[in-house]
C-alpha cells in the first residue's frame, strides 16, 4: 500500500500556527523517541555540531516515527552542501535547516539542492528510504517539492541586511535566527544578551514580519520562549536532549553533595 509523504509541520506554519521543537543532539534513537513522545511538533536532529552520521540519523528518524505522535523529523545540515542535503533528504527527513546562509545566491543554492527538477537539481533515485524503498516512489517524487520544509539560518549581520533578497527566493518556508553565531559574528563572543546583538535580532524580527516570513530561534527556558512566541515566532526549540541529561544529572549530584559534603 502506498504511503503518502505528508508534512504536518509545514501546513501548521503556513496556517500561521505556533509550534514547538526539541534538539536531538545525543545521536541516540532512544533519546529522540523519548523527545517525540513528549509531544513536540518536530524533532530537530543536529548534524552540524553533534557527532552523528547517516546511520545514527536514520535510527533517530525511525525512533521518532515509532513514537507515533506525528512529530516531524527536521535536520540541521552540516553545511549548505548539495551532497549532504541530498543524502539527508533521501534518508527520509521532513525538512532541513541549513546553516550560515548570508546572501540570495546562497539561498538559491540551498533551495536548488532541496528541490527536484525543474525547481531544483536534487538527484532522483526511486529506491531511497524517503520513497519507501521503491514502494512509494511515484507518490514521493510528486509530493516532495511541496511537502518538504526548508528553513535557512540567519547568523550574521550580512544575513540580516540581505533578508529581503533571501526571502525573495521561492520555496523558503522559514528563517531561523542563531543567536550564538550572530553574537559572535558581531564581535560579542557567545554573548547574545549584548544590547547590540538584541538590537540586531529586533531588526531581523521586524524585517521578517514585514516580509510575512515565519521565524524561528532557540530558547533557554519556557519563560524566554513565551516572550519569543509573543513577539511573533512560530518555530522555537524548547529543549535539547544533551542539555536535559547534563542539567538534570548535575542538579541531582549537587543536591547529594550539599547534603553529604564528605560523601
Amino acid at each position: 500500500m502506498t504511503q503518502l509523504f505528508e508534512n504536518p509541520l509545514k501546513h501548521k506554519i503556513k496556517a500561521g500556527k505556533k509550534t514547538c521543537g526539541a534538539w536531538a543532539q545525543l545521536c541516540s534513537p532512544l533519546a529522540a523517541e523519548a523527545l517525540a513522545r513528549g509531544g513536540f511538533d518536530w524533532i530537530l536532529v543536529d548534524m552540524e555540531h553533534a557527532q552523528g552520521d547517516m546511520q545514527t540519523l536514520i535510527g533517530q528518524f525511525q525512533a521518532v516515527a515509532a513514537a507515533g505522535t506525528g512529530a516531524a523529523s527536521i535536520v540541521r545540515a552540516p553545511w549548505n552542501d548539495l551532497v549532504w542535503i541530498k543524502r539527508i533528504l533521501d534518508a527520509g527527513a521532513h525538512g532541513l535547516m541549513i546553516p550560515y546562509v548570508n546572501t540570495k545566491e546562497e539561498a538559491e543554492r540551498a533551495l536548488q539542492a532541496c528541490k527536484y527538477p525543474p525547481q531544483g537539481i536534487r538527484g532522483i533515485a526511486g529506491s531511497i528510504r524517503a520513497a519507501g524503498f521503491g514502494r512509494d516512489t511515484a507518490s514521493y517524487l510528486k509530493r516532495a517539492n511541496d511537502e518538504l520544509f526548508t528553513m535557512l539560518q540567519v547568523e550574521t549581520p550580512q544575513a540580516i541586511e540581505n533578508m529581503e533578497a533571501i526571502a525573495s527566493v521561492p520555496g523558503i518556508d522559514a528563517l531561523f535566527i542563531g543567536p550564538m553565531d550572530l553574537s559572535t559574528s558581531m564581535g560579542f563572543f557567545g554573548n547574545p544578551a549584548a544590547p547590540e546583538v538584541q538590537a540586531a535580532i529586533l531588526k531581523a524580527e521586524a524585517k521578517a514580519k514585514k516580509l510575512g516570513m515565519p521565524l524561528g530561534t532557540i530558547s533557554g527556558s519556557w519563560e524566554q520562549a513565551k516572550v519569543l512566541y509573543d513577539r511573533g515566532y512560530q518555530i522555537i526549540t524548547l529543549v535539547s536532549d544533551a542539555v536535559l541529561v547534563s542539567k538534570a544529572g548535575a542538579e541531582a549530584a549537587a543536591k547529594f553533595h550539599e547534603v553529604f559534603p564528605q560523601g
